[in-house]
């Protein structure tokens, strides 16, 4: 193993970690069904029509960035190799 593919493989658990955590912390959505409808439960809120700014909608951009920095991460630590051989 080179330097490159330790360094890459901790990035990439330690990127992983964090996501799973963001994930955890993340509020579940509810769903609107006949319940809802019947009890009167309303989904329009202070938080729903702030959406950008809320806590729940920072975690999910965060966490589909660092998806996305995962994913190309994973991606160099495996293809760079080849090339540098």
């Amino acid at each position: 193993m080179t330097t490159l593919e330790i360094i890459g493989g901790i990035a990439i658990l330690v990127i992983a970690l964090i996501i799973i955590v963001m994930c955890l912390s993340q509020e579940q959505k509810t769903q609107d069904s006949m319940t809802a409808a019947l009890t009167g439960a309303s989904s329009d809120s202070f938080y729903g029509k702030n959406e950008g700014r809320t806590k729940e909608a920072i975690l999910s951009k965060l966490t589909r960035t660092l998806a996305i920095i995962m994913f190309v991460l994973v991606l160099a630590v495996n293809i760079v190799p080849i090339f540098t051989k």
